[in-house]
């Protein structure tokens, strides 16, 4: 059975940098079929892709996002994080990661943190 498990602060200040960090258990980030994605929801709003990391690497992002947003992994621990720079309370919202079976299905989530931008 995967397992994702995120961690980081829940309160990150305006013009700091948000970092999170995912824990894959069950299952290697490495394997094929699948990537490893990061997904957000604001207070009030809809879900919103914020980026991806493959099994091979590569990186995947919102372009309304991309500049501020970075997805890397740690192979030796099985994990993957997202930093997003910059950050405004506009930013503030539950944060998931998510587990993409090719092509599309996102078929394991974890459990969401909640982040809150605030001084």
């Amino acid at each position: 059975q995967v397992q994702l498990q995120g961690s980081g602060p829940g309160l990150v200040k305006p013009s700091q940098t948000l970092s999170l960090t995912c824990t894959v258990s069950g299952g290697s980030i490495t394997t094929l079929p699948y990537y490893w994605s990061w997904i957000r929801q604001p207070p009030g709003k809809g879900l919103e892709w914020i980026g991806y990391i493959t099994y091979s690497g590569s990186t995947y992002y919102n372009p309304s996002l991309k500049s501020r947003t970075s997805v890397s992994r740690d192979t030796s621990n099985n994990q993957f994080t997202l930093q997003l720079t910059s950050v405004t309370p506009e930013d503030t919202a539950v944060y998931y990661c998510a587990r993409v079976s090719l092509p599309s299905a996102l078929d394991y989530w974890g459990q969401g943190t909640q982040v809150t931008v605030s001084s």
